[in-house]
């Protein structure tokens, strides 16, 4: 049964997150230990709400560099995805774990379209990846964010809200998606599941 590392350090989803992995079969360790997350043979970062915060706490537990240093599979979810990047625009510019290149920012969809994102849209894959084995295209994904991520070479997969959002990425053994996949049905499901098959 495969193990995965769920990061709770009191800026994510941590509960709904372990409750798809848990049916997905595998067994859940919910951690804000350094060691642990160095230890992990993968690992999720979960996140919700400001990137400041997130960041603040991360920095605070100790978790930042054992983050930076991971090698093993990870996967951000949400705001997860933004702090993977280099700085958020959220606020006083907010540095992030430097991992992606590229500056988060503010969504600015267009007239008609309200912020933040809330709910159903497809994707559209970028490239093939492991993680989007399965997924059709026009698949869709469920979002809840107020800020996007540059649209780059990590770009696996897009959504279109009144233009291309960026809603996987990839760099190295880092993978992200700016929706939930543990709230988006059989798509979130699959995608969780052959991250947990991906070789660590």
């Amino acid at each position: 049964m495969t193990e995965v590392t769920v990061l709770a350090y009191g800026a994510g989803n941590t509960a709904s997150v372990r409750f798809a992995l848990e049916r997905l079969g595998a067994t859940v360790r919910l951690t804000d230990d350094p060691v642990a997350v160095a230890e992990a043979e993968r690992l999720i970062l979960p996140g919700v709400g400001a990137a400041a915060y997130a960041m603040a706490r991360l920095t605070a537990l100790g978790l930042v560099e054992p983050i930076r240093a991971f090698s093993r599979p990870l996967l951000g979810v949400c705001l997860g995805q933004q702090l993977l990047f280099e700085t958020s625009e959220e606020g006083e510019p907010v540095p992030l774990l430097g991992l992606i290149p590229g500056a988060v920012r503010r969504l600015e969809p267009g007239p008609h379209l309200t912020v933040p994102h809330m709910g159903w849209s497809r994707l559209t894959a970028d490239r093939a990846d492991p993680l989007l084995e399965g997924i059709e295209d026009g698949a869709y994904a469920y979002f809840v964010h107020g800020f996007v991520c540059p649209d780059g070479p990590a770009t696996l997969a897009r959504a279109d809200y009144g233009g291309p959002i960026p809603a996987m990425v990839r760099s190295a053994d880092r993978w992200a998606c700016q929706f939930h996949p543990e709230r988006s049905a059989a798509t979130g499901a699959r995608i969780l599941r052959n991250f947990l098959e991906l070789p660590a």
